[in-house]
């Protein structure tokens, strides 16, 4: 059985679309397994995820805030957050769509990231519904928003399993076509969120994909698709991640989108396990798209190089390579390479975007 429960995390958000000061809910879906997820309706982010390890010893596993400011400050990098209109980057913030040019803002340099200056992210979600295992959560983004043509209307659905499964299922629809490219940007570490790079060093990583976008130094895609075999980015055979992060130097760590190998006629696919072997806990993430975005927190506090940490929940402090992202997406900068996984929705169409991330412990 699961239960769900409602709390005020917030009373005094101010919604950047309507301006209006408003409440920031949480909602905590718990099972009969000691599985906690808990969602805010600021970005319809995931704030928590608590599971036990092999010993029975319960951690929360993904990095977050315990505030509304820690949300909204500068230097939350989109922890948790549903990622939208489009996640990823955009070259130069520009495409052509149906023989026009549009430009949309550019919010990193010359280049779009994740949807702009106020993206998905930053939108106070309506409660759609709650269901007896979950919440529906809406957001309407209106026509013209950031440079995007058309208005979407957005639905992501969180429901929790008696198996540990979380179940993400992302959907979209437009009045005109538009890009849409969405994605969750959780951050684990299965060590328990405070871990750092010490215990992130420790997983073992397996990833079901045959190839990466190669990719210029603004991390914008060539168009081309490198092969991982028998590479640094070969991750089908599980591998110590503290090992692979040392083979990469100089390189400050993983930040690529994998190209998920998929077996016809299959709509989901495992894209990827993760196991944290000293505490015994794994991940296991399915999905229906055809990319995962591995991040290795690359860019987050160098505290070798002095810089302060962001203040995380409970006292955290996270620094560089204090945990990862598997953002299952299309493939970044879609618009303008016709070789990718088209990203252009339709007025007559509906997107669809599911994720299932499970969870379990190694046997003792």
């Amino acid at each position: 059985m699961v239960n769900v429960t409602e709390d005020i995390f917030a009373t005094a958000a101010v919604n950047p679309f309507t301006k209006k000061t408003e409440q920031i809910r949480l909602f905590t879906l718990r099972n009969e397994e000691q599985m906690t997820v808990q969602i805010l309706t600021l970005g319809a982010t995931i704030s928590s995820i608590k599971v036990p390890d092999a010993q029975g010893h319960v951690e929360d596993v993904t990095l977050g805030f315990d505030n509304l400011a820690g949300y909204q400050s500068a230097q939350n990098p989109y922890m948790g957050a549903t990622i939208g209109r489009v996640c990823n980057r955009i070259a130069n913030g520009r495409f052509v769509l149906d023989g026009k040019t549009i430009q949309v803002s550019r919010n990193r340099g010359e280049l779009t990231l994740h949807g702009g200056f106020v993206g998905f992210d930053k939108a106070h979600w309506e409660v759609d519904q709650v269901l007896a295992n979950g919440v529906r959560m809406k957001h309407t983004n209106p026509d013209g928003h950031e440079g995007y043509p058309g208005e979407v209307t957005a639905i992501v659905t969180f429901t929790l399993t008696e198996d540990n499964c979380l179940h993400v299922v992302m959907e979209a629809e437009t009045t005109k076509p538009t890009p849409v490219n969405l994605t969750n940007h959780a951050y684990f570490n299965l060590a328990g969120h405070k871990a750092g790079k010490a215990e992130l060093d420790q997983h073992e990583v397996q990833i079901n994909a045959y190839g990466i976008t190669e990719t210029d130094s603004n991390s914008i895609p060539t168009g081309k698709i490198l092969l991982v075999d028998g590479g640094n980015f070969d991750l089908r055979v599980a591998s110590k991640l503290g090992d692979r992060l040392k083979q990469l130097e100089p390189a400050v760590g993983f930040d690529d989108n994998f190209c998920v190998k998929f077996t016809p006629p299959a709509a989901i696919t495992n894209i990827a396990r993760v196991v944290h072997p000293p505490s015994g806990r794994w991940l296991e993430i399915a999905s229906n798209q055809p990319g995962v975005q591995f991040y290795t927190s690359n860019f987050l506090p160098n505290t070798a190089n002095g810089e302060t940490p962001v203040a995380g929940k409970e006292g955290a402090a996270y620094a560089k390579h204090g945990g990862f992202c598997l953002e299952t997406q299309k493939f970044p900068d879609s618009v303008n390479h016709e070789n990718f996984p088209s990203t252009i929705l339709r007025p007559e169409e509906k997107y669809r975007h599911e994720v299932i991330y499970k969870f379990g412990k190694l046997s003792k």
